[in-house]
């Protein structure tokens, strides 16, 4: 294929799957083009142009109007002698579809439609075998792709062997240490950012030998020290990871372990977003995240207790409400969430994550989460 056209619409994935497999990565993508839609060509324009693919929109006036649709495509094919174009018709709206379709197949031109579930290129027109697509997309370009301005990742290397070691006591003993991580959280978020010194452990820590357990745990991994009755810590990471940090860590080294059997294609952790909202720039944070099947998966990792008794404003729920919100807006309708947490939930919170159809592995279940996610994946 040397030219595609593509519909624009809000979802981005079946516009830049078929573009970026080499096996049919055309030399020319023609965007048809609504007013409304124009953002979205832009955010597209970003994966093609540094592939060396030339880029062209073709506006229409009405996505709605299906003559006027008609008429515009047929204006398209008589404006240049394409000798090979072939249609996306995934795209767009369903009248912007059916009168591409109707031109291209009048003029016995290539039309394919990209399967939303499965990645995979279905012929119209001629018929031909299905053919699955390759998962080329990496995060950044996926997360610019569905209108990230900029996209930091800060960590893509692995896990080192004493961190693994570290968390995989936590979890094996997760019973015995997590009546005393909130404890230790709170002091780590104490730390001023010059001397990375907590704040005094008062007098009622004196006897608490569960908490004075967990922080000899830490002080063995390197993470942190006792300074008289306050923690020291010898780096800013170090005191992230003391600071609930560890559980992203984990999750991050179970999506490691099965990403060649899963087929995950790209993998971080501690991605930055950052997207434009009105005239002002929002952050948004994100634990751990993967593609696969070209579909965002994104988990967020808690150390911390949920409060709150059934109230829809809980800080649990508040937690579960965010996570479903930035999987809509960064990840389209594909994406998918899990929440990990060291915590048991509450009910109302079990009930609410059905709701927003969000994942759950807390507790001890945690201590399976490679097989939790292997299921996920699969499901």
């Amino acid at each position: 294929m040397k030219t595609q056209l593509i519909l624009i619409s809000a979802q981005a994935v079946p516009n830049f799957t078929p573009v970026l497999d080499e096996r049919f990565k055309p030399e020319e993508v023609l965007m048809l083009v609504s007013d409304e839609m124009q953002k979205q060509s832009e955010l597209l324009e970003k994966i093609y142009k540094p592939r060396g693919i030339k880029v062209n929109r073709w506006a229409i006036k009405d996505p709605w109007d299906i003559e006027h649709i008609r008429q515009r495509v047929e204006d398209l094919l008589l404006s240049n002698d394409y000798q090979d174009i072939s249609l996306n018709a995934t795209g767009g709206t369903k009248p912007m579809s059916i009168a591409a379709y109707e031109v291209f197949r009048e003029n016995n031109l290539d039309i394919f439609y990209v399967h939303p579930e499965l990645d995979r290129l279905i012929w119209m027109s001629p018929k031909r075998p299905a053919v699955d697509l390759a998962d080329r997309i990496k995060l950044p370009e996926y997360l610019l792709a569905h209108g990230a301005e900029r996209v930091k990742e800060r960590y893509k290397e692995g896990v080192i062997a004493s961190i693994r070691e570290l968390t995989t006591e936590l979890i094996d003993n997760i019973q015995r240490y997590e009546p005393f991580l909130a404890g230790l959280n709170y002091f780590a978020a104490t730390a001023d950012k010059e001397d990375l010194l907590s704040d005094t452990i008062d007098a009622s820590y004196k006897g608490n030998y569960g908490f004075w357990d967990l922080v000899d745990l830490f002080e063995q991994a390197g993470l942190l020290y006792k300074k008289g009755m306050q923690l020291g810590f010898p780096d800013e990471n170090a005191r992230f990871l003391v600071n609930g940090g560890w559980l992203e860590l984990y999750t991050y080294a179970c999506c490691l372990n099965i990403k060649k059997t899963s087929s995950i294609q790209d993998i971080s952790r501690s991605v930055e977003v950052y997207r434009q909202q009105g005239n002002n720039t929002v952050k948004n944070e994100l634990d751990v995240a993967f593609l696969k099947d070209n579909r965002l998966y994104l988990l967020e990792c808690k150390t911390k207790r949920f409060t709150g008794q059934g109230k829809k404003h809980s800080d649990g729920n508040d937690v579960l409400y965010k996570l479903d919100s930035i999987q809509g807006v960064i990840g389209g309708i594909k994406a998918k969430s899990m929440l990990v947490s060291v915590n048991k939930l509450q009910q109302h919170h079990i009930d609410r994550a059905r709701e927003l159809n969000i994942e759950l592995c807390c507790y001890q279940d945690i201590a399976f989460l490679e097989e939790r996610l292997v299921n996920w994946l699969s499901s």
